[in-house]
């Protein structure tokens, strides 16, 4: 969480959301609407919390699905049709290092939406990478790359989203299927050409690594 610098002291988040309250307070003060300003509030928490019913509901079903989908294997076979672009992405992992199988199934599980099965997969691979790591206290251009296409994600299954159109009563949920995954499908490809653009700038290495390479 975002908080401010001193120990002990209240939370960035929540001074940001205090100070909106009490201009939202002054604001309605100074023009006389007390009474708007009262009646929008509630109607306000009263809506988030039939949203986040009507969300929780939506994604236990999409999660529902997603899981049966792992369990069958979906996630094996996409994984296998990953491995051969990460380990072209990545050419200083072994191709049979632990670290590959974990980054190749954190990214299978993140294309489906199942973020929940994608996260021990995604630590694992940092832990291993690690092992790879010649400067302990340096990130690899492998974990770079591999935080950059977490980040980015190429999503299949935009579950959430459609999740959240469900609940506000889009006529068509599902719409945005095709335009997320060619968002993200360019997002990730400008997020990995940027990466390794950046990873061969000597103003980007460690200064001992720089030292070696010249």
């Amino acid at each position: 969480m975002l908080t401010s610098a001193t120990r002990g002291s209240v939370p960035a988040v929540g001074l940001i959301w205090f100070l909106l309250l009490a201009l939202g307070l002054v604001a309605a003060a100074m023009g006389g609407d007390i009474g708007g300003f009262t009646s929008g509030a509630i109607d306000g928490a009263a809506s988030a919390i039939t949203l986040a019913i009507g969300l929780a509901g939506m994604l236990a079903l999409w999660m529902g699905v997603l899981r049966v989908a792992e369990e069958a294997g979906l996630t094996r076979h996409l994984a296998a049709l990953v491995r051969p672009v990460m380990c072209r992405l990545f050419p200083d992992v072994p191709r049979d290092h632990p670290a590959m199988s974990a980054m190749v199934l954190n990214v299978a599980a993140n294309m489906l939406g199942l973020g929940n099965a994608a996260t021990p997969f995604g630590l694992k691979a940092m832990e291993e990478l690690q092992t790879l790591n010649p400067r302990r206290d340096t990130a690899t251009d492998s974990m770079i790359l591999f935080l950059v296409i977490n980040a980015s994600s190429v999503q299949l299954v935009p579950a959430t989203v459609v999740a959240l159109r469900t609940a506000g009563g889009a006529a068509d949920p599902t719409s945005v299927v095709g335009p997320t995954l060619l968002a993200t499908a360019v997002s990730t490809t400008v997020g990995v050409v940027a990466a390794k653009l950046l990873a061969r700038a000597r103003l980007f290495r460690a200064p001992a690594q720089a030292g070696l390479e010249g």
